[in-house]
């Protein structure tokens, strides 16, 4: 499993002080302004959050260091990571990151339907993308009739599909 997970991307300066405006990757942008510290891809730049608000589905932060327009214009297009250690998740919930790529697997039959290749956010329930061995895709609801397990350490989703799901026709 990644160290460090994606939580969003910096796209533009809010304001004169070198605040930016981030946009957040993750399901409510609040999520974000719980760290006081976020960190590059591999770790070995650590941004230290000094405040942090979301304003219209946007985070504006002010990090430390970054004091002026043109500070903040330097900041711009750069992704912003977490340490996956600074998050204790509940049972049941998982970082979209860990669930790509999973081994989706019926719960009976044991016969695999594919990968989870992407994981779509309709509201309701999420959607987890299967894609097979043989190029199909597949769409089945991130739901408790469905979803019977997740095994992130084995890498494998035991399901119930619904009647129909992965029928040919």
């Amino acid at each position: 499993m990644k160290k460090y997970l994606e939580v969003g991307k910096i796209v533009s300066v809010h304001g004169l002080k070198g605040d930016v405006k981030v946009e957040p990757w993750c399901n409510e942008p609040e999520f974000i302004c719980d760290f006081d510290r976020l960190y590059s891809k591999d770790g070995k730049k650590e941004y230290e959050i000094e405040s942090s608000r979301v304003q219209k589905n946007m985070v504006i932060m002010k990090l430390k260091g970054v004091d002026s327009v043109e500070d903040g214009q330097a900041m711009r297009n750069k992704i912003l990571f977490m340490d996956r250690n600074d998050v204790e998740l509940e049972d049941g919930f998982y970082f979209f990151q860990d669930l790509i790529g999973l081994n989706v697997i019926d719960a009976d039959s044991q016969e695999e339907y594919g990968k989870i290749e992407d994981i779509f956010q309709t509201g309701a329930n999420d959607v987890y993308q299967i894609k097979s061995d043989d190029g199909r895709s597949y769409y089945i609801p991130a739901i408790a009739d469905v979803i019977v397990k997740t095994d992130i350490d084995d890498g494998k989703m035991y399901i119930r599909p619904l009647e129909g799901l992965f029928d040919e026709d």
